[in-house]
């Protein structure tokens, strides 16, 4: 097998899928397979989640991608589309874009397409401010949208939580209470919940939830990792060791000498780096898995190396696999911390030249 490899459980999947479930046992499930389903291969896990009752996804090409290769459940693109074309190849795909401005509700109304949409959302902002027709509009919205010859069926109301990975912060309810007003105006279906909505914000859920990172066996929580939810990571990134050898103290590892040994220290070098998307952020700052041991990443992030302090790890020898992340010991979101960022990056930054391997179970 070349290295690095991302193994992607199929089982996961599905397991975190039926959380969803448990959690969430009166919605609809439209799962967000969106950017190459988190970096995790969108054709094998909208395969997998062949159980859910619609999906989602960002782009027109990545909602089009699906449909070619044999995808039929209901897409909604979450970004919309803005163009007569655009508006025509989403229809001739049976595609739902997200309608979220007055200008593609006009659009709509002048345009011919080749097929009425179906499966149709309106997205308002509650808070989010980044797409969407705010509340007090969203009526007269939703009265062009039905007297439009472009639309076919019911529409559904959708918004985006700005704060749900803060549990208990008093905006979620805000947003909540907006949408459960126009429900209550218009007797349409919501969909509302993201992952961490569905986690923490019961009322939320409604007719549809929205679960994207959960899905992935990931927690969008700063101080709470997926174990504590029972979901199962999907992705275990792993690569091997190429080098091992001794220096002395006083010695400098990596580009611009950032890090000096202190003592005699025992360096591993592994098949991984920046071009990969393994993240620069985690020079000096990442830990891996070797034989068991949590080792530290020492030096700069190379593009296709980085080195570990193996002192800890003496027995590792040149051909040992290492774990980047993935396992119960090394969750994704840990090294996220570790560069100060969010587990959403490091997953869907993963290149094309690291090999998928799917396993189920």
């Amino acid at each position: 097998m070349d290295f690095p490899v991302a193994r992607i459980n199929l089982a996961a999947l599905r397991h975190n899928l039926n959380r969803v479930k448990e959690l969430a046992p009166q919605s609809r499930v439209m799962a967000v397979i969106k950017a190459d389903a988190y970096g995790h291969g969108v054709l094998s896990v909208a395969t997998a989640l062949r159980d859910s009752d619609a999906f989602a996804v960002a782009r027109l090409s990545e909602g089009v991608k699906l449909r070619q290769q044999g995808i039929n459940k209901p897409i909604v693109l979450l970004e919309g589309v803005n163009s007569a074309d655009e508006f025509a190849l989403a229809a001739e795909n049976q595609l739902s874009p997200v309608i979220h401005l007055q200008s593609q509700i006009d659009l709509l109304q002048r345009i011919s397409l080749p097929r009425p949409l179906t499966f149709n959302w309106l997205m308002v902002d509650t808070g989010m401010h980044r797409l969407g027709i705010r509340p007090e509009q969203a009526l007269d919205a939703l009265a062009d949208l039905n007297q439009c010859k472009n639309i076919e069926g019911e529409i559904g109301l959708m918004t985006h939580f700005a704060n749900s990975d803060l549990i208990g912060d008093n905006r979620n309810q805000a947003q909540l209470d907006a949408m459960l007003s126009l429900k209550q105006d218009s007797g349409l279906p919501l969909c509302l919940a993201n992952s961490a909505a569905v986690m923490s914000l019961p009322d939320s859920h409604q007719d549809w939830v929205r679960p994207g990172l959960m899905l992935y066996g990931i927690s969008p929580f700063t101080e709470k990792n997926a174990d504590e939810f029972n979901l199962q990571p999907v992705m275990q990134l792993s690569s091997k060791l190429i080098a091992v050898y001794d220096i002395h103290a006083g010695e400098e590892v990596g580009y611009g000498g950032d890090w000096v040994a202190d003592q005699t220290t025992r360096v591993g070098v592994v098949s991984i780096g920046y071009g990969d998307g393994y993240s620069r952020h985690l020079s000096n700052q990442g830990e891996v898995l070797i034989q068991g041991q949590r080792v530290p990443v020492i030096g700069r992030v190379s593009m296709d190396t980085i080195c570990l302090n193996l002192n800890d790890a003496q027995q590792a020898s040149v051909g040992d696999e290492v774990i980047l992340w993935g396992e119960q010991g090394l969750p994704v979101e840990q090294l996220a911390s570790l560069a100060q960022t969010i587990p959403y990056e490091l997953v869907t930054v993963i290149c094309p030249r690291v090999q998928r391997v799917e396993l189920d179970g």
